[in-house]
Order: structure tokens, then sequence, then C-alpha cells
């Protein structure tokens, strides 16, 4: 678990020093806004999928994406240090955090 944590922290500092419009100042704060990101996704993203469930249909899925960058921009008012400009940076940061995350965890299992 520590392992998974250390390697999510990773991968949550390099998509924010590549992307522009997302701020993360150190190394701690990224492991920080994984651990807040995860604790979002568990409790209040569900909620949000189950609300919005109408409109995710209607959209085949594709405003779930929408959704995810809700929770970033929820952890970006959360985590002092964690900073995303706007809405669309935060759906990119989204995007680029969960292919990554995917291709990691496929390489590391």
């Amino acid at each position: 678990m520590l392992v998974n944590l250390i390697i999510n922290g990773l991968v949550v500092f390099v998509t924010g020093r590549i992307l522009p419009g997302v701020v993360i100042n150190d190394f701690f704060t990224a492991v920080v806004v994984s651990i807040v990101l995860g604790v979002v996704n568990t409790f209040i993203k569900p909620v949000l999928l189950i609300l919005t469930l109408p409109i995710n249909i209607l959209t085949l899925g594709l405003f779930t994406f929408v959704i995810n960058a809700l929770m970033v921009l929820i952890v970006d008012s959360l985590v002092p240090g964690f900073k995303v400009d706007g809405f669309l940076s935060a759906l990119i940061f989204s995007l680029v955090l969960t292919i990554v995350s995917a291709v990691i965890y496929s390489l590391t299992s």
C-alpha cells in the first residue's frame, strides 16, 4: 500500500510539473493530493455519479470526465500548495492522471 501511495504521488507530481495550469509545490504535496483525491473519489464521487446518472446515460458515460474534473477542483480547494487554474486544466489533469496510473498499475501488477 505504501508503494502504491508513493507511485501515485510520483504520478501526480510529474503530471503537475508537465501540464500548464497545474502547480504542485513539492513531492509531499503531491502525496497529500493523491491521498485526498483517493478519499474524495471514495466518498463524494459515487454520490455524484448516482445524482448525475440520467445525464451520464445520455452522454454514454462521457459526463464522468466532467465529474473527475470536479473531483480535482475539490482537491484543489482542500490542499494548500496544489493549484489548478480552471476547469479545462482540471479535466486534462484528471485524464492524464487516469491514463498514466492505469499504465503504471498494469505494468506493476
